[in-house]
């Protein structure tokens, strides 16, 4: 596994106050973990937004920066809080008032994969557990709060995009017009994380491009959006998640035939995306 937790790619010259995010494509598995886990490799990699940071690997080149986690979901969390603690899994956790990503075994070190698989056998120490919060999770997140801050400071704004992929099974039971299924389903917890403009012109972008687009069902955002969320500093957090039925295999987690084309269609997408964060530097000019 890389000694990096986390790989930051940044634009030769950051063009506007919009950052993206990929925490959940991460790919290294750790062979101490891969001997600790009941699961096999396909099993194990369920969980995964695999490709969605090379979905959105364009975006340095237009302009904006992106940050995407090494260490795969299975592992840790990055979208869940370092306090989001499972005591089903880590012995030595009190049991406390628990949400329910953490009862259903999706806290920040997770006790199963898609589909309610378990990945161990039993539990494991708290130890392990605050080890990989200190060397994984920690510099994630100090790597994210030093991005937007720096960017928040340059252009008086700052938007994250933090992109995920959502399991086609996982929205089939939402339809859009004409009774068809969501390619993109936008999260901003309802409001409390963006400015409603913001996530207006994002839905546009996507929907002009050929998107079918749906907001906050079934994904409103979860630790990111809540915690980096703050309209009101002109800081904002828009949650991306994009149909996998579009671009992979989902049994055989391999890219699909539209692979290419889907990647070439979002260049343009994030061309776009990055526009938005414009105004921001007009604001830090006045």
């Amino acid at each position: 596994m890389s000694t990096e937790p986390y790989e930051l790619r940044l634009p030769p010259k950051q063009a506007g106050s919009v950052v993206f995010a990929s925490p959940h494509s991460g790919r290294k598995y750790p062979e101490t973990f891969l001997r600790q886990t009941v699961l096999g490799e396909q099993a194990i990699r369920s969980s995964e937004d695999a490709f969605v940071d090379l979905l959105f690997a364009d975006a340095p080149d237009l302009g904006a920066p992106l940050l995407q986690a090494n260490a795969p979901r299975a592992y840790i969390d990055m979208n869940r809080g370092r306090d989001e603690l499972d005591p089903a899994l880590i012995a030595g956790t009190r049991r406390g008032v628990q949400n329910p990503r953490v009862a259903s075994g999706l806290g920040v070190v997770p006790r199963v994969v898609a589909g309610g698989r378990a990945i161990y056998r039993g539990r494991i120490p708290l130890a392990e557990a605050e080890r990989r919060i200190r060397s994984e999770w920690i510099p994630y997140h100090r790597t994210l709060e030093k991005l937007l801050r720096d960017t928040h400071a340059t252009f008086g704004e700052a938007i994250l995009l933090d992109c995920h992929s959502m399991p086609s099974e996982a929205i089939g039971s939402i339809g859009v017009k004409g009774g068809r299924y969501p390619d993109i389903v936008l999260g901003d917890r309802y409001g409390s994380a963006a400015r409603q403009d913001i996530v207006d012109r994002i839905a546009a972008v996507f929907s002009d491009a050929g998107f079918r687009v749906v907001r906050n069902t079934p994904f409103a955002g979860a630790f990111t959006a809540e915690r980096y969320g703050r309209p009101s500093r002109n800081q904002h957090v828009v949650q991306i998640e994009i149909n996998r039925g579009l671009y992979m295999d989902e049994a055989r987690i391999v890219p699909a035939d539209g692979f290419d084309a889907l990647r070439t269609r979002l260049r343009g997408v994030i061309a776009q995306l990055i526009r938005i964060g414009l105004g921001g530097r007009r604001l830090a000019a006045e």
